[in-house]
């Protein structure tokens, strides 16, 4: 007989017709984020189900961090400051690492209230990264502020990154809007290969429909703003982001019900190429006990 699994515990917060739950034990995420309208509560971003609660798999989340780094170590390694870091898969089938190890660690609850809840993590790994991370949850009358900080808990110098990954319900009618100046190309196995210019097939910046191709791009020099709009639900959402969220990573498959848009602070690939330029890749070189943080609102609209 199979083990029955026990609950997942689901914090609710609530600020007016704004509600959040947020599931500590499944890397610190994000179960459900809501906007009620007209006696009825809509998804503003793909929930995470009962059944699927069970899994404990962050991938089901309806948002997740990133950290100490955000997408894909190409080839499981990256070379510092002369020193080599290797690192294993972590999201099968996938081959590379991807998004840290924040996301497959239960986090700890450090205080809650009706309308907030702050999370905190502790690892400590010195063959790679050692760090202390907290996500404050802060909702008001206007939406969902999300705070996330990282500190260098380790003995030396470490390139860190980090960022939000949430998942938004994909329907026909689906609108994007954002500004950006760059597009990473994708490359094998999810790694970012080349950098350009924002061609006017991939620029959302006057707003369009999601597109029927695949798509899973970073893009660089990001406003820090971005609308979804949702007309068949009859409202919408609007991103805002600390400078430091200088990228968006945009993922889409036509075959899924959902789609991503990921602020973070580095770039797609950015931690492969610490050996050349790293102009415009948004690392984060903190010295030990140096913390980094940045904050990004989530704001739903009728229309």
């Amino acid at each position: 007989m199979a083990a029955i699994s026990e609950p997942v515990e689901l914090i609710g917060i609530r600020s007016g017709a704004i509600s959040a739950e947020i599931v500590p034990e499944i890397g610190g995420g994000l179960a459900s984020f809501r906007f009620d309208m007209d006696g009825q509560s809509v998804d503003l971003m793909r929930p995470l189900s009962a059944d699927l609660a069970s899994r404990r798999n962050p991938v089901d989340t309806a948002m997740f961090p990133m950290m100490p780094y955000a997408n894909r170590i190409a080839d499981n390694r990256f070379v510092f400051e002369g020193r080599e870091y290797l690192f294993t898969a972590n999201n099968p089938p996938e081959r590379f690492n991807v998004h840290g190890t924040a996301w497959h660690r239960a986090w700890t609850v450090e205080s809650q209230g009706a309308d907030q809840v702050r999370l905190t993590l502790s690892v400590e790994d010195p063959a790679l990264y050692s760090y202390d991370a907290a996500e404050d949850f802060v909702l008001d009358q206007t939406g969902l502020a999300v705070t996330t900080s990282v500190t260098n808990r380790g003995a030396v110098a470490m390139p860190f990154g980090f960022g939000q990954h949430p998942w938004f319900p994909r329907d026909p009618d689906t609108r994007l809007t954002f500004a950006a100046s760059h597009f990473w190309l994708d490359g094998p196995d999810g790694v970012a290969s080349d950098r350009i210019t924002v061609p006017p097939e991939l620029d959302f910046s006057a707003g369009a429909r999601l597109p029927e191709g695949w798509r899973n791009n970073c893009y660089s020099g990001w406003s820090g703003d971005a609308e979804i709009r949702f007309p068949k639900r009859g409202c919408g959402l609007r991103m805002r982001a600390d400078p430091v969220f200088g990228h968006l990573m945009f993922y889409a498959d036509p075959r899924r019900s959902f789609f991503c848009l990921e602020p973070q602070s580095n770039s797609s690939g950015a931690f492969d190429r610490l050996a050349g330029d790293r102009t415009g890749l948004g690392i984060i070189v903190l010295q030990p006990g140096e913390t980094a943080s940045g904050t990004i609102r989530f704001e739903p609209f009728r229309l």
